[in-house]
């Protein structure tokens, strides 16, 4: 981790920190706290080919079957996999999901 991003970390871990006692206090709402809490959603880390195989061979999955729990293509977790494109959004997201709970979390 770098210096620049363990800072962030540092902010973003004192941002949800004051907000939680700030509602605790009753000086915010639960939706204002919910609102600064989604700033500190911490960064999905990268994706490469070589980890998104990984997982998909860690689940025992076929790139059918990996492809339709993320609600995606074949042909895109091919691309995925030789390098030919990178997962983003949504995607990234539900990789990352399965990545730390599970493919229990997803279905």
């Amino acid at each position: 981790m770098t210096t620049d991003s363990r800072s962030k970390s540092r902010i973003l871990d004192a941002v949800h920190e004051t907000a939680l006692d700030l509602h605790r206090l009753g000086f915010i709402d639960k939706r204002m706290q919910q609102k600064l809490e989604v700033l500190c959603v911490k960064p999905i880390p990268p994706y490469d080919s070589a980890r998104i195989r990984a997982l998909r061979e860690q689940l025992k999955l076929s790139q059918t079957v990996f492809a339709s729990v993320l609600n995606t293509s074949p042909s895109t977790v091919r691309k995925w996999e030789i390098g030919e494109k990178r997962p983003s959004g949504p995607s990234l997201k539900l990789l990352d999901l399965l990545d730390r709970k599970g493919l229990e979390a997803i279905l």
